[in-house]
């Protein structure tokens, strides 16, 4: 028997299988995958695909293109105050890599990209804050969470500061958000508190399956409903919902970021999103948020100042 082309599809498939092989992450002095270090999610993926993108995985063409054409400087409408010249957002210049793939979307379920909205999460999702005093402006605003919403859960990349730091324990993981220096505890085991009980960034339990670090997160905070920001576009989730995130380490520079949305008050169905979290050299650096101490003072005032001239208009109108 001639042997000859077995040697030869030998040779060729060899690269191929080397590289399927699993990566096995390295272990805490616990024995738990190690999923310690600086990281980063800063892509200019958004949340849903835009409509110049047919799929959510993106042709090198169209992701070339895209990335080619971005600036990364916000666009700001009518700006009068300078900060479209001195503001820069730091989206890393790429969309998102999963598997070598770029992604257009970060929602891969449903299939098209697009987040499955009942009528009524759609009108959440797109309802304007009110004026009637600081508890009806957005938690970015008022410096309890960060622009984008970073810290999750779900962990969106948002249009700067988007640094990670985690650290294990044999019972605990930490994720420090440089964006409003926010920490996310998970505890490994254990149960969640009462409903009644909210928290900013819910309440998050964690549990190890195989390499995979699956994080369940509820009693989410009602006032932290609405998630995103213009770089990435705006979504909603309820007080109510159930967020499962999984966490994979599938190389020494990249950790696999996969989460599953269940919220049947805002969504007709379950929704799935992925992105790649790159190691970083960092370092994160002290984020201080001021628009509670200036912003919103200006706000309210402006709120009051117009409702003072809407009441004097109609008296001081001239005759026609």
């Amino acid at each position: 028997m001639n042997f000859a082309w077995l040697i030869a599809a030998a040779v060729l498939l060899w690269p191929a299988v080397g590289s399927a092989q699993a990566y096995r992450a390295p272990r805490t002095a616990s024995g738990q995958p190690d999923l310690q270090g600086v990281w980063t999610n800063a892509s200019l993926t958004r949340i849903e695909r835009p409509d110049g993108f047919e799929t959510v995985v993106a042709s090198p063409e169209k992701a070339r293109a895209f990335e080619t054409g971005h600036i990364g400087a916000p666009t700001i409408p009518g700006d009068d105050t300078g900060q479209a010249e001195s503001e820069w957002w730091e989206l890393g210049g790429k969309l998102s890599r999963v598997g070598g793939e770029a992604r257009a979307a970060l929602v891969v379920d449903p299939p098209d990209g697009r987040l499955p909205y009942t009528q009524a999460g759609r009108a959440a999702a797109e309802k304007k804050p009110g004026f009637d005093g600081p508890e009806a402006r957005n938690p970015a605003e008022r410096c309890l969470s960060g622009i984008g919403t970073p810290a999750g859960p779900p962990m969106f990349n948002a249009p700067y500061s988007n640094i990670y730091q985690i650290v294990q324990t044999a019972d605990r993981v930490a994720i420090l958000v440089e964006m409003n220096h926010d920490v996310r505890v998970v505890r490994l085991g254990g149960s969640h508190p009462p409903a009644s009980i909210r928290l900013w960034m819910g309440d998050s339990v964690g549990r190890w399956e195989g390499d995979t670090l699956v994080v369940e997160t509820t009693n989410l905070h009602p006032e932290e409903g609405q998630r995103g920001a213009s770089s990435i576009g705006r979504t909603y989730i309820s007080g109510g919902a159930k967020i499962v995130e999984r966490l994979t380490r599938v190389a020494p520079d990249r950790i696999f970021y996969a989460f599953t949305v269940d919220d049947p008050s805002t969504y007709s169905r379950p929704w799935r999103g992925e992105m790649t979290f790159v190691a970083s050299k960092g370092p994160l650096f002290e984020f201080a948020c001021h628009e509670d101490n200036y912003s919103m003072e200006g706000i309210l005032a402006g709120a009051r100042q117009a409702e003072a001239a809407a009441r004097v208009a109609p008296a001081t109108a001239a005759p026609r």
